[in-house]
């Protein structure tokens, strides 16, 4: 069985990323990069599907871990009777190859080691043919090539190569393993002690650029850092997370892939890479998007590939049980599908702020989201299915006509800075219909709050977001209703559900997490109405709910004390790092809601 989601950690090469458990095994790694087939996929099976262990022999260890500081180099300790060992785990940032580095440095004694690697190509279906090479094996599936160099012998036993040696004090063993294609020539050998140093000086100079200085400085770096390495570097798109199907509960059929790109996250990313000084890349996220967003305004979608890719169909790997027996696993995403209509306020918001931040853009850029205004302006009445992606059929989601009124009130602002004089007077006139009619429909006289759907009487998290986003400000008594309903009814244990799975008819069996993002929302929220205590305090709390790593899911489940859904995931990081400069009185802050006055 997989090691509890909380008990990985994550290294990557900004292409690709794999999971590291607290025991020395790597259980996930998709190659050439985040999206392509996993060749150790025993996060979502068992050992048999690929893996790759290295600790000492038998079973009486423990061990501690930590990332090296300001990077994402992996430091394993191994507390063993007859020494101790550390096991550093990296992932150079690449070149032309991708490579994953294991050093085993000897720190006390003599231990004794084991190492086994099982590579199972195609999410762990598929057996490489291996074969000797000097120094170590090579592996061959197809169009797919892995080259295992070793300072140690290894052999072959029962489809996994193996070794066993001891390691002494002031020794250090090396490994790497290296994915080129078997149609190419090999890839060369790397030396594992030049990755070492060359990765730390990768990381800790772009660590540095944080400007944040604020007491929760270190948890915003390992946020940021944990961005960047779910960052595809040739494009400048960003992975919702780096698995796919872990559950949202334990058990569940709620498993999705999260391999991709989104829009909602576009506003909320942009701030985050901002506010923290890494323009590189706010710029690179911004320019993913543009592109993303070329063609035909009729054919936008919620989600995109690394390099914007539309083609993600969905499907089930019937060959892996899922973690923990949590079934189906599944490939590609179906809601790239979906009308969802608050991306079109992501779009809009991403990019005035990307305006107001960076000075960038102008009017060329601005006529392709012209033309979806002008799309927008035709269908924003339709029902959609929400922010959420629900599977149950599109209704008339109130945050998603919020959005709808974001697009356009953004929308007038650039057009007024650009000079855009046409359609103002029509987008203006639009922009104000929409926040009468939410403020009508999406508000419930009886519940004194908004709801989730016109003529509902249910909650969504989704609504902590209309003070962030200017709709209306904190100090609304609507606002503040909504915020307090949302927190006598959807919080359990002190934490946010997106909404009530029992009560809400989704297209699924109810029961999930909490989700982590809006419970970082709430702290918003709380500051929005006047409760900075109450906000600090719960921020306080989230922080606890990280592994010893730092490193956030998408949901947590409060009666197993568990983090559940996919990992590491990039939108609770997000809303982390945006909740913390929430909290920091800074002038200088990029904030959504200043971006309009209240209505």
């Amino acid at each position: 069985m997989a090691a509890h989601i909380e008990d990985y950690a994550l290294i990557g090469d900004c292409e690709t990323a794999a999971l590291v458990d607290n025991r020395g095994s790597i259980d996930w790694l998709c190659w050439p990069d985040f999206s392509s087939e996993a060749c150790f996929a025993a996060l979502l099976g068992t050992k048999e599907n690929g893996c790759w262990c290295i600790s000492p022999a038998g079973s009486k260890w423990t061990t501690t871990r930590s990332y090296r500081a300001h990077t994402l180099i992996l430091e394993t300790t191994f507390h063993h009777p007859d020494g101790v060992v550390k096991l550093i785990d990296f992932m150079p940032i690449r070149e032309r190859f991708s490579d994953v580095v294991r050093i085993v440095e000897g720190v006390e004694g003599n231990v004794p080691m084991h190492m086994e690697i099982r590579l199972r190509f195609d999410y762990g279906r598929t057996v490489p043919w291996v074969t000797r090479i000097h120094g170590g094996v090579r592996a061959v599936a197809g169009p797919n090539l892995a080259l295992l160099h070793s300072s140690v012998a290894v052999r072959g036993e029962n489809l996994t190569t193996l070794a066993d040696f001891t390691v002494s004090k002031g020794e250090r063993k090396g490994f790497t393993l290296t994915y080129g294609r078997s149609f190419e020539e090999d890839p060369a050998p790397i030396d594992a002690e030049q990755a070492l140093k060359d990765t730390e000086d990768f990381w800790i100079p772009w660590a540095t650029q944080l400007q944040y200085e604020g007491e929760y400085r270190d948890i915003v770096e390992r946020s940021l850092i944990t961005l960047k390495a779910m960052t595809f570097r040739p494009t400048g798109g960003i992975v919702a997370a780096a698995t796919t199907s872990l559950p949202e509960a334990i058990g569940g059929v709620r498993n999705w892939d999260y391999r991709f790109c989104w829009l909602r996250d576009t506003t909320f990313t942009l701030l985050a890479l901002a506010n923290g000084g890494f323009y590189r890349e706010a710029t690179a996220w911004q320019d993913w998007l543009l592109r993303a967003l070329a063609g035909s305004p009729d054919q936008v979608q919620i989600l995109y590939g690394l390099k914007g890719e539309r083609q993600l169909v969905e499907w089930e790997v019937d060959w892996l049980p899922g973690y923990e027996n949590s079934a189906p696993v599944r490939v590609g995403n179906a809601a790239a599908g979906q009308l969802q209509l608050d991306i079109y306020g992501e779009m809009l918001d991403c990019f005035f702020h990307a305006r107001e931040s960076m000075n960038v853009h102008g009017k060329r850029d601005f006529r392709v989201l012209a033309q979806l205004l002008r799309h927008l302006e035709r269908i924003w009445r339709d029902p959609d299915e929400g922010i959420w992606e629900t599977r149950g059929g599109p209704q008339q989601f109130t945050y998603s006509k919020m959005m709808t009124w974001v697009a356009f009130e953004r929308a007038v602002r650039i057009a007024e800075q650009l000079g855009f004089h046409n359609p103002l007077d029509r987008w203006s006139r639009l922009r104000d219909t929409i926040h009468a009619e939410v403020c009508q429909k999406g508000f419930n006289e009886r519940r004194n709050c908004f709801v989730q759907a016109y003529g509902s009487d249910q909650l969504d998290a989704s609504l902590l977001l209309m003070p962030q986003v200017g709709f209306l400000p904190g100090s609304d008594p609507r606002v503040k209703a909504t915020v307090e309903a949302i927190e006598r009814e959807l919080m359990v244990d002190g934490l946010v559900l997106r909404y009530d799975t029992a009560r809400v008819s989704d297209g699924l069996p109810p029961g999930e997490g909490v989700f982590l993002a809006c419970s970082f929302w709430m702290v918003s929220s709380l500051i929005a109405i006047g409760r900075r205590d109450d906000a600090r305090a719960l921020f306080e709390r989230l922080i606890t709910l990280r592994n010893d790593l730092g490193l956030l899911s998408e949901e947590y489940d409060p009666k197993r004390k568990r983090l559940v859904g996919n990992f590491p995931q990039a939108f609770s990081h997000i809303a982390l790092i945006n909740a913390a400069f929430d909290l920091e009185k800074s002038a200088d802050k990029r904030d959504r809601a200043k971006a309009t006055p209240a209505n």
